[in-house]
């Protein structure tokens, strides 16, 4: 379990980064200027990779455990 616990800290960290990433950029790839908007539709769809990530590790878990009892 202690890989699980390090994966788990990698993947927050992950996380964060894209958050500071997408809230401290000016232009986006396209060359689109930020505005608040875009940068909470932006955090959103991350959000929504996150819950998708979540749930993947909570069903692994979930089936890690069965199979050690």
């Amino acid at each position: 379990m202690k890989i699980w616990r390090i994966i788990n800290f990698i993947w927050l960290i992950i996380f964060v980064i894209g958050v500071i990433f997408i809230l401290l950029r000016k232009v986006d790839g396209t060359g689109v200027t930020q505005t608040p908007q875009i940068r909470m539709v932006s955090l959103g769809i991350l959000g929504i990779f996150l819950v998708l990530i979540i749930l993947c590790q909570w069903l692994s878990y979930t089936i890690i455990k069965r199979r050690q009892k």
